[in-house]
């Protein structure tokens, strides 16, 4: 993926609304609420003033005038350039035809799940099963409300809802192996945090997990697949 001069989010979002007219940061931001976009792309005033700040720096936007209402404070117009229309381009085509590895707290959780005991894993799942599905009804009830509402203005939400049901989905097969003792591996897993919570030394716990398990231990800290 190109590196970008201006590589936030909002950046691009700034330079498509930009392509429509010129905006002063207020109305982005507004714009950007109104369409419920900030429920795709992290958004809040002072970043945006900072992408702002970033696109004019770099000649993708430029000010075109500046205004004052009354005594509210002075609010500068800004208008998109040809280089911003082309890194506008160039980066959403990007964005929508390139798959990139993204790192997700949820991911990172499951890689490391094994550090904490069985009981609390199925315990912490099916708090995150019931958070996940009561998101699912929520959204599809705003789904139904927007009724006859254009699908080209909500792939973004059918997209997240696409992957909450596939989460909702993985998540309640996890639990159902991990509950029936079909997940492989399991017994060892349980296994490393009652010899920890007996008392024995880091040692003492490798050496009877050695021993119990010869085939696929391989360390204190490190399950490996059996062959």
């Amino acid at each position: 993926m190109a590196r970008r001069r201006v590589s936030n989010p909002l950046a691009l979002a700034a330079l498509t609304l930009l392509q429509e007219r010129p905006m002063h940061p207020y109305e982005m931001s507004a714009t950007l609420r109104e369409r419920r976009k900030d429920d795709s792309i992290k958004l809040n005033y002072g970043s945006l003033y900072s992408v702002i700040e970033s696109l004019q720096r770099h000649g993708l936007i430029e000010a075109q005038e500046t205004t004052r209402e009354g005594r509210r404070p002075e609010r500068t117009v800004y208008a998109i350039t040809e280089a911003g229309n082309r890194e506008a381009e160039d980066w959403l085509s990007e964005l929508v035809s390139r798959p990139v590895k993204e790192f997700t707290q949820f991911e990172a959780g499951l890689s490391l799940i094994g550090a904490l005991p069985v009981d609390d894993v199925v315990r912490l799942l099916r708090l995150r099963l019931n958070t996940l599905t009561m998101e699912a009804t929520k959204a599809a009830a705003i789904q139904q409300a927007l009724g006859n509402f254009p699908r080209v203005f909500m792939l973004e939400n059918e997209y997240e809802m696409a992957l909450r049901d596939a989460e909702i989905r993985f998540v309640t097969d996890v639990l159902r192996d991990i509950e029936d003792g079909s997940l492989t591996g399991i017994d060892g897993w349980r296994r490393i945090h009652e010899l920890r919570s007996s008392g024995l030394s880091p040692d003492e716990v490798e050496a009877k997990l050695q021993q119990e398990f010869p085939v696929v231990y391989d360390g204190p800290s490190e399950v490996k697949p059996a062959d």
